[in-house]
């Protein structure tokens, strides 16, 4: 099975596309959708825009999203969830079912710690996808987030919810 994880966010988007077979997982691509400066409504466009190509150009089965934290920063929340809808919307529209993962799910199915940084999330996916080598940590977090799912092989997890088109 082909897995779009996405990590979402309103600079910058991580995307990351694993392959599946039982329980080998194979790395297929990576990378970031910018959505730069301005007009909120424009950047949403933009990222909407670049992940319908990425969905397009990699053709996935399943993806797969983490959910949104909600932090001290109550206008960064809001942006944050309005990024994460664009993406929603995109993988509905290309009728994908969606597992949603909180973050430390994600972490702890990946790295075995529910409270891991960036950079043992990023030396796990180099670890367990050899010859990955992410776009950035955005990218990375993307990957886990398919692997998560991989690992979960649709099964619901307390924090997982499937969207249907």
């Amino acid at each position: 099975m082909r897995i779009l994880g996405i990590d979402p966010g309103l600079r910058t988007l991580g995307w990351g596309v694993i392959e599946s077979q039982g329980s080998r997982l194979a790395h297929v691509a990576n990378g970031l959708c910018k959505s730069g400066t301005g007009d909120l409504a424009a950047r949403l466009l933009t990222l909407h825009e670049q992940l319908t190509e990425v969905i397009a150009r990699h053709a996935p089965e399943a993806a797969a999203i983490e959910q949104t934290f909600v932090n001290k920063d109550g206008a960064g929340t809001l942006k944050l969830g309005q990024a994460r809808g664009v993406a929603l919307l995109a993988l509905a529209q290309a009728g994908l079912e969606v597992g949603e993962y909180a973050p430390n799910r994600v972490k702890k199915t990946i790295v075995g710690a529910g409270h891991a940084d960036k950079a043992q999330i990023l030396y796990m996916v180099r670890l367990q996808l050899p010859g990955c080598e992410p776009a950035g940590p955005d990218a990375a977090d993307a990957l886990a987030i398919a692997m998560c799912h991989a690992h979960f092989g649709g099964r619901a997890a307390p924090e997982l919810r499937e969207v249907r088109a």
